[in-house]
């Protein structure tokens, strides 16, 4: 039996190595059970109105947003033992969970998420490539449209989009593609080059969980967007946890929070006509239950 430090170790080194660390079998049980549910909720409809759901921004993925309020599962996993420990010897011990979200691939043999290494820190403010990590999990079993990472190509280049004939000039012997069952996980370093590859034959639940430095400036790009905003935490899930729980958590930690933000809206005549729609509904709905108020007191 492998003891956790021994385990950590061994991820740590295949991180520092390869850029890539594959956990297999890392969220199992009525744990997994939980959150392939309460996943599965928000993807019932749309997020709107007064109900939740999934947001819809581009065509072949449904966003979850705030997946740390769903069910304890995805707090939990957020700062398991053996992801802190590999996480406090690779990124330092100023690291924070600044992002949990996930989402639904669509079926499609189209390319929608193609090669690139994530962009997110202001290239103007900061020297050489800061360290990213995201803990990726699979919610359903995972053969097609599988997460691809080019090992040991993370914080050589700085990060942008790669085209796909740029990528035949590596070796593909160093490319890794993660398949595997629900509940299967993974760390990598957002330097590095990866993408989720084609087709998608069946529809591919997954979170992302992103860790770095808070203090790191950002891209102003996620700055307009509101991105990296405080997480939001549902008080059920928090009970037991540790000083250094609540600060990866970011506790009291304001850097990213925006008073009174405003994210610049899109699709802003149809969200009106939403409106208007929605305004005439309730009208109806209200005289149709006056009208069968009256109708029951003639009756008696």
């Amino acid at each position: 039996m492998i003891s956790e430090q021994t385990r950590a170790a061994e991820v740590l080194d295949r991180l520092e190595r390869d850029g890539l660390a594959v956990l297999p079998d890392f969220v199992q049980g009525e744990t997994l059970g939980a959150m392939q549910r309460a996943f599965e909720s928000r993807l019932e409809r749309m997020r709107w109105n007064n109900f939740d759901g999934y947001e819809r921004t581009e065509r072949y993925r449904l966003n979850v947003q705030d997946v740390l309020t769903l069910e304890q599962g995805f707090v939990s996993t957020a700062i398991h033992p053996l992801v802190k420990e590999v996480l406090r010897a690779y990124l330092g011990s100023s690291y924070q969970l600044v992002e949990a979200k996930g989402w639904r691939s669509v079926a499609t043999r189209r390319v929608f998420h193609g090669w690139h290494g994530d962009s997110w820190y202001d290239k103007t403010k900061v020297s050489g490539i800061p360290r990213e990590v995201k803990l990726g999990v699979y919610l359903t079993d995972v053969q097609t449209g599988a997460f691809r990472y080019l090992r040991g190509s993370h914080r050589q280049h700085q990060t942008r989009d790669w085209k796909n004939h740029e990528m035949e000039n590596f070796n593909q012997d160093d490319i890794s593609v993660v398949t595997g069952p629900a509940g299967t996980a993974f760390l990598f370093d957002t330097s590095g080059i990866h993408g989720q590859s084609w087709p998608i034959l069946e529809p591919r639940h997954a979170v992302f969980y992103n860790y770095h430095d808070p203090s790191i400036p950002l891209q102003e790009e996620d700055i307009a967007g509101g991105r990296y905003h405080p997480l939001m935490l549902n008080a059920a899930f928090l009970g037991g946890l540790t000083a250094e729980d609540q600060f990866i958590l970011g506790f009291g930690n304001k850097t990213h929070f925006h008073p009174e933000f405003r994210r610049k809206p899109r699709h802003e005549g149809f969200q009106r006509w939403q409106d208007s729609v929605l305004k005439k509904k309730i009208v109806a709905d209200e005289t149709a239950q006056r009208i069968a108020a009256r109708l029951r007191r003639m009756v008696r």
